[in-house]
């Protein structure tokens, strides 16, 4: 079949033209791979081009060096990848047809060949393991183009084996279903108990790697029931959720973001399944997701049982801000991500909007009504504080100065001349 489709005629940038005229100029056949194939024939415009070419690796760089066309990221080509940056202007990854003689995941050890049917043979799921030509040929020989018109998602030939070449896959295969397939509940039995019998693989992979694909997973409208699905497989050991993820909370919160329409952040929905902050630590330990996550993490799980308050609903949150060590903004965040945890859409919405007031005495003005320096000042400042923080921050700068004489002395301080 041929696709001829508005998006596929949009990716022909002077670069990409350019790059195919180069391949043609010197007899190397050059091809649209796996993702942006899939995405075009699923009507979605690819955001990132990969290709196949039966060139190898040196014969690449031959090419381009006699073309002047600037090579970067070199690190690829033992893989047989080149990535080349035409006019300045667009970076182009080509990967040397392949097949795997050695797989340990990202470390295998492959061999090049000019059959694109053995390269496609090699790859995880039959949905990518496309090819398209510049002239908008398809080429499929798995059988990715049936399963995408059933949105079906299966690995290419035999599941074990797909898997026991690299377990990440346990993970992109449910990253595709969340994406193609119409019902996330639906896993073919033999899928499952592929999925079943090597799952403990993952424990072999990088947490920086699980994450990349985990977050993916849970940004998705379906992110619940696959997890869901995923943790009754036994993945939970593996990635750090331990035996036995908090499920009760975990079905609370989704059930109440469900309802009220929330979407939240993926580390949100894994912070529901831990039932401490030493559980929160050993998820960050095994993951190794970024300083943010982390702290909203440790946020959630010391915090999820707080509530709003009944007249003031958001004077428990705007506490935490103003006692925070850390940015003011990434707090107001994580308070406004409790909220959404809790499903409260529209108190996280107006927390969200809400300006911290500053705090209006300095060390200046107390020096000045003779607060002696060091700890007595700290104490002075920390007893002010309180009392603005009890008045909802509405105490200003000249009543808060004229409390000093009475703080000192309820503190037993005496004035520094």
């Amino acid at each position: 079949m041929k696709i001829d489709t508005e998006d596929f005629k949009s990716v022909f940038t002077d670069e990409l033209i350019q790059l195919k005229t180069i391949f043609e100029k010197y007899n190397y056949e050059i091809r649209f791979a796996g993702g942006p194939v899939r995405d075009l024939l699923m009507n979605i415009k690819p955001h990132d081009l990969d290709f196949a070419t039966t060139a190898t690796p040196q014969q690449m760089k031959d090419m381009f060096n006699s073309e002047n066309i600037r090579m970067i990221n070199l690190t690829g080509e033992k893989h047989g990848t080149i990535t080349v940056r035409i006019n300045e202007k667009e970076n182009f990854e080509i990967t040397t047809l392949r097949i795997d003689v050695i797989n340990h995941g990202r470390h295998a050890v492959v061999e090049f060949t000019q059959d694109w049917e053995l390269d496609a043979n090699r790859r995880d799921l039959t949905v990518n393991s496309m090819f398209l030509g510049f002239d908008g040929t398809v080429y499929d020989y798995c059988g990715g183009w049936d399963d995408l018109q059933e949105r079906r998602v299966a690995f290419v030939g035999d599941a074990q084996t797909r898997i026991q070449e690299d377990y990440l896959r346990i993970l992109r295969y449910f990253r595709f279903c969340a994406r193609i397939s119409p019902d996330p509940n639906v896993h073919e039995p033999d899928t499952e108990e592929a999925i079943r019998e090597n799952i403990e693989g993952l424990s072999r992979i990088s947490g920086e790697r699980i994450w990349l694909e985990l977050k993916q997973i849970l940004s998705n409208r379906h992110a619940g029931t696959l997890l869901e699905t995923m943790l009754r497989l036994g993945i939970g050991p593996h990635i750090g959720l331990g035996d036995k993820p908090n499920m009760e909370e975990f079905r609370l919160v989704l059930e109440r973001a469900r309802s009220n329409n929330i979407q939240l952040q993926p580390i949100s929905l894994l912070a529901s399944l831990l039932d401490s902050e030493e559980a929160a630590v050993a998820l960050h330990e095994r993951l190794k997701y970024p300083n943010f996550d982390k702290e909203l993490s440790f946020f959630i799980v010391h915090y999820r049982d707080l509530l709003p308050e009944p007249l003031k609903p958001l004077r428990p949150y705007q506490m935490i801000v103003i006692d925070t060590k850390q940015k003011m903004k990434d707090a107001i965040l994580r308070g406004a991500e409790l909220l959404r945890y809790q499903g409260q859409l529209e108190l996280a919405n107006e927390f969200e909007k809400w300006v911290p007031p500053r705090f209006p005495v300095g060390g200046a003005d107390l020096k000045s009504e003779g607060v002696p320096t060091g700890k007595a000042m700290n104490m002075v400042i920390q007893r002010l504080r309180s009392k603005w923080k009890e008045s909802d921050f509405q105490i200003n700068h000249k009543d808060l100065v004229q409390l000093i004489p009475n703080v000192m002395e309820d503190l037993g301080l005496k004035v520094q001349k």
